[in-house]
């Protein structure tokens, strides 16, 4: 069968590394044509299929996926398993006798609930992408990312906010992403809109 852009991988059916947590069952990666999320997306994380079996000596960072988490095609994530090169030493190659010094962790990567990811965009170690935030195509992300917000670039900065201050504190305190199934499948119609008192109400009723 031939591979197609169209194609999509649900990261809940095919991701194997214990170090990718993956919350949920509607994230996705659209590069279904490459190697896959776990070998073309997701680069220097242990616990791939040639780390499994080592031991690293120190704490493994890992990549935290959200639920409605929109993945595009060729889009890097670079975790911090590389973390060796010292931009404050006199030598950046990470030489073995003194790699346990030269490690620097750069933490945990999160790509929160409902996030989209645009093609050929790079997301640096241990970055944050906020709830429903959306990174433009071709961007390299170095700082979190707040919610709901759109950035773009090299570095990303902020572009603009999809809705304004008071409808993006309305829609967290929501937790629309923490719903069971059946509140969000009942009340997708209101989510698929911009009418946020409606949406406020139709939670409401649900939950009476």
């Amino acid at each position: 069968m031939s591979k197609n852009w169209t194609q999509t991988e649900l990261l809940h059916e095919t991701v194997k590394n214990k170090n990718i947590i993956i919350k949920g069952k509607h994230s996705y990666y659209s590069g279904a044509w490459d190697n896959g999320f776990e070998k073309s997306c997701v680069r220097y994380l242990h616990g791939d299929e040639h780390t499994e079996g080592r031991n690293p000596p120190w704490n493994v960072d890992k990549l935290y996926v959200g639920d409605y988490v929109c993945i595009a095609a060729e889009t890097v994530i670079l975790m911090g398993g590389n973390s060796t090169h010292r931009m404050d030493w006199f030598s950046l190659y990470p030489h073995m006798d003194h790699i346990m010094e030269a490690y620097e962790s750069k933490g945990d990567t999160v790509l929160n609930d409902g996030c989209w990811l645009g093609m050929r965009s790079m997301i640096m170690a241990g970055v944050e992408i906020g709830e429903g935030a959306v990174v433009a195509s071709g961007s390299i992300v170095t700082k979190d990312v707040p919610p709901y917000a759109i950035v773009g670039g090299n570095p990303a900065k902020v572009i603009k906010y999809r809705f304004d201050e008071d409808t993006i504190n309305r829609l967290l305190a929501l937790s629309i992403y923490d719903w069971a199934p059946e509140k969000f499948e009942i009340i997708k119609d209101h989510l698929c809109s911009m009418d946020i008192n409606a949406l406020e109400q139709a939670s409401k009723a649900y939950d009476q």
